[in-house]
């Protein structure tokens, strides 16, 4: 059986790694990630993985509404999900 979300993520991978792989990440963040990474701290990092979709999500729902024409935040505040 297939994981859908991996298969995704290795297409976007593909198309834009090379483009991603230039972008640089705030100062510390990859040695605090390599932290964690071998402390084994895998709810820190999905906290962190969380958190960037939540970021991303709230980033394309706004550029969504200014295309339409509408607002740029939601009528009412959204939660992040666990």
């Amino acid at each position: 059986m297939t994981n859908p979300y991996a298969e995704w993520f290795e297409q976007l991978r593909a198309e834009y790694g090379d483009q991603l792989q230039a972008m640089p990440l705030p100062d510390g963040l990859p040695e605090h990630l390599h932290t964690l990474i071998e402390s084994g701290d895998e709810e820190a990092i999905q906290f962190m993985i969380k958190l960037a979709w939540q970021f991303g999500a709230q980033v394309g729902y706004a550029a969504g509404a200014r295309q339409k024409g509408g607002e740029a935040t939601p009528t009412r505040p959204t939660r992040v999900q666990a």
